[in-house]
């Protein structure tokens, strides 16, 4: 484990979906939640905060604030500053570095090619210490203090939901917030479920964004109840056939300290 100092440079927030970065002199981190008054923050994301070094963007002549970061870290070298990391304040505050941010065509005119930006875009992370944090700040970052996770979403989701108790069930939503993608990303749960059919993971415990079992996993309604989680039912008019569901309240899995251990 190696630790290393540097300071912050710049922060950004963005209050709302399609506005600019707000450059601000501080901001507030909240462990379980992300940045406050932040759009981005999210309990069960691994993508609340994006951090980069500004050697990095200086490289490029990319102004601060245009890769859509918050934090902006000077001081730290490129081969310490790696998913799987911790950067901590002199707050007490602390970020764990979850994954690379990966360029999208948001930031294309940024570069000759997004190529460029591979691995330079910043890491993304999630709070798992509160405190405030100000420009100017010391910044220490120790290293290996994390798995990182994978890199490729369907890797993220197989790690995902292995981590689902017996006798709880996620929805696509959780699913889709959990592994950090974009809500396009909903289309691609039932290629996920069919490709992971014939393996071992418990995709029986997934379920619709609605609660409803669904037309993926074989089985799903008896493995269910063998965990003891309580099939409910009701007629579909339009089929003439009943529809299984199962009540959130009693077996929605809670996963917002996800990301804390």
């Amino acid at each position: 484990m190696f630790t290393e100092q540097g300071y912050i440079r710049h922060l950004f927030i963005k209050q709302q979906h399609k506005s600019t970065m707000t450059s601000v002199e501080k901001i507030n981190l909240k462990i379980v939640h992300g940045i406050e008054e932040d759009i981005n923050a999210n309990p069960i994301s691994p993508r609340q905060i994006l951090i980069v070094r500004y050697e990095d963007i200086l490289e490029f002549a990319i102004p601060p604030g245009e890769l859509r970061e918050n934090i902006v870290i000077s001081g730290i070298k490129a081969e310490n500053f790696t998913p799987g990391s911790v950067i901590s304040f002199d707050s007490g505050a602390a970020i764990r570095l979850t994954f690379y941010c990966e360029p999208c065509k948001r930031i294309a005119h940024l570069v000759d090619s997004l190529k460029h930006l591979q691995a330079k875009r910043g890491i993304l992370g999630v709070v798992i210490n509160s405190g405030t944090i100000n420009v100017g700040n010391s910044v220490y970052i120790q290293t290996d203090k994390f798995p990182a996770l994978p890199e490729k979403p369907y890797e993220r989701f197989l790690e995902f939901i292995v981590k689902v108790p017996a006798g709880k069930v996620v929805t696509y939503k959780q699913i889709i917030q959990a592994i950090g993608v974009d809500n396009s990303y909903l289309r691609a749960i039932p290629i996920y479920l069919k490709k992971t059919s014939a393996e071992d993971y418990p995709i029986h415990r997934i379920l619709d964004s609605q609660g409803y079992l669904i037309k993926y996993v074989s089985n799903q309604k008896r493995k269910l109840e063998l965990e003891d989680v309580k099939i409910l039912a009701h007629l579909d008019l339009s089929s003439g056939s009943n529809k299984y569901f199962v009540d959130f309240s009693k077996y929605l899995y809670q996963i917002h300290e996800l990301f804390l251990y």
